[in-house]
Order: structure tokens, then sequence, then C-alpha cells
């Protein structure tokens, strides 16, 4: 008589969050790049006190190719390129996670309300998105930076707030980024709502008397953690892509900031038939590379990790 074939993989009896926990590390791929992210994150937060130059020092030791001293090299201003990398990767994931996140609030508010009131406010609202989805969104987020910023900055001057206006090419990073990349993330979060408004405990929650403010925000919106999560993991990528050409066009971070889209652009700058200083754009874009592959393999992989269908 054959006994029944045992039963090696006891994930059936995980919950869902340690089940989509057991996914994701099998996951090799996005577990690597996950730690690579990480061991990226702690370089730029702790790398500037690994070094003793300043970024913005300049100095006389202009072009001085990678050395014990220059980790890097140094760039034409004979400034470490070591610290302004890390300077500048630093500015770049800033403007990543706080576009994402202005990304976030306006992507998930719109969509969670256009798919749970639905009908004409419904339709309204996703045809607003639609208009928004024909404009060529790097043209629009040009257009805010060159016609607006000089009038923010004067108005955040004229408010005594002399730090925020030399930051204000920044600030409009924020917003016009963030403000660009929130059309995919409603339109996720309606198709997610539309699904769930018509469930079971959706209409027994209604029957009881509880408010459409507390269905949608306290019982809808955690059903949809998980896929506005991923997408918000692929957002940051893009963002920070966003933010890298804008500043290689000269249109984002201005010296003496940088971010690694305009050490590329300085990189780019200074090639010439006579002789190429390699390590002031093969760094930098380098870097900007491996952070960006490990974003979206770490994406990929929370997706299908929080993906139930998985196997």
């Amino acid at each position: 008589m054959n006994s029944a074939p045992a039963i090696d993989d006891d994930s059936s009896s995980l919950s869902p969050g340690r089940l989509a926990c057991f996914r994701f590390c099998k996951n090799r791929l996005a577990l690597v790049s996950g730690l690579v992210l990480l061991a990226l994150v702690l370089l730029v937060l702790i790398g500037p006190a690994l070094t003793k130059y300043d970024p913005n020092i300049l100095s006389d030791q202009q072009f001085a190719a990678p050395s014990s001293a220059h980790l890097l090299g140094t760039d034409d201003h004979g400034r470490d390129l070591f610290a302004r990398v890390l300077h500048g990767a630093r500015i770049s994931l800033l403007v990543g996670i706080v576009g994402a996140g202005v990304s976030l609030l306006i992507g998930v508010l719109w969509g969670a309300i256009a798919g749970y009131v639905g009908g004409r406010l419904d339709n309204a609202m996703m045809r607003f998105v639609d208009v928004l989805y024909s404009l060529p969104s790097i043209v629009f987020v040009i257009v805010l930076i060159t016609s607006l910023e000089s009038i923010f900055k004067n108005w955040l001057a004229a408010i005594g707030s002399p730090s925020l206006a030399s930051a204000s090419r920044l600030l409009l990073l924020f917003v016009g980024l963030g403000a660009v990349s929130w059309l995919t993330m409603a339109r996720i979060v309606r198709g997610q709502v539309l699904s769930l408004r018509k469930k079971a405990f959706v209409e027994a929650e209604r029957a009881l008397g509880i408010s459409n403010t507390r269905i949608l925000f306290r019982h809808i919106l955690p059903n949809v953690t998980g896929v506005v999560i991923v997408y918000l993991a692929l957002t940051i990528p893009s963002i920070i892509l966003y933010e890298s050409f804008l500043s290689y066009l000269g249109l984002g971070i201005q010296p003496p900031q940088a971010s690694l889209g305009s050490l590329i652009a300085a990189g780019a700058a200074q090639i010439n038939p006579i002789r190429i200083y390699w390590w002031m754009i093969v760094f930098p874009a380098g870097f900007l590379g491996l952070t960006l592959l490990a974003l979206n393999f770490f994406g990929d992989g929370l997706r299908d990790a929080l993906d139930p269908k998985s196997e």
C-alpha cells in the first residue's frame, strides 16, 4: 500500500504577511537587490563621515585620477568625486522618495474617491486624468520650473525664508515630479476600489450605518496597501531618472549642489579628443545605474511576493 506523499512545504499554514516574506526570500534576485539597496542607502547616509573632503571645497588638484588620496579622483574644480557622488546620490534619492510620496498622496486619494463614489464624479475625475496623460510629463515639469522658479524664490525670500529660497529649484522638483507621477497610481487604486466596494464586508458595514469615509479609509484602503507599496517602489526609480535627466539638461539641481544627473553632465562636458577623464562620468553613471537596477528588481520582487496568485 502506497503512503501519501509527504508535504515538505508548510507555507499554506502561514499568515498572508509571512507568506509574502517567504515568497520574497525565495526570490534571490529581489533579495540581493534589497541588500544592495540597503548598502547604498547606508553608504549615502554615513559615507560623508568617512571622507575628509568637503564636496563643495575647491582645490588645485583638478582632474586627479583615482588614487589612495582620492578614491574616485577629482573633478574639473579639484573637488573630491567620492564626496560629490555621495552628496549627489543623497539629493537624487531625496527627490525620488519625496516625489514618490507626493505621487502616493495625490494618486491614492484621487483614485480612492473616484472608485468609491463612482457615477458622474468618477467619470469626470478619470477624464481629467486622461487629459493629463495626453500631455508630455517631462515638458510639463520643465515649463513649471522655468516659469515659476523666480516667482517662487522671490515669494519665499519675502516671507523671510532665505534657506528655502535657495532651495526653490529642489522644492519645485519635489512638487513637479510628484504631480506628474500620480496618474498611474490613481488608476491602479481606482480599479482596486471598484472591485472592493461591492464586496460583502462593505455591504455589511453600510448596513450597520458606518460612514462612507470610515469604510473607505479604515476598511477598503488597507486592502489595497500591497498594490500601492509595489507601485510606489517602482515609482521611485522613475522619478530619480526624471530628475537625473533634468539635471543633465541643466534644469534640475544646480551648483554648488549636485545630483547624479548633474555630475554625469559635468563629466560628459569634459570629454574631448585630447583626453577623456573617464572617472568623472563612469562613477556617477555607475552609481545611478546600480541604484535604478536595485530599485526595479526590488519592486518586481515585492510585486511577486504580494501577489496572492504567485506560486
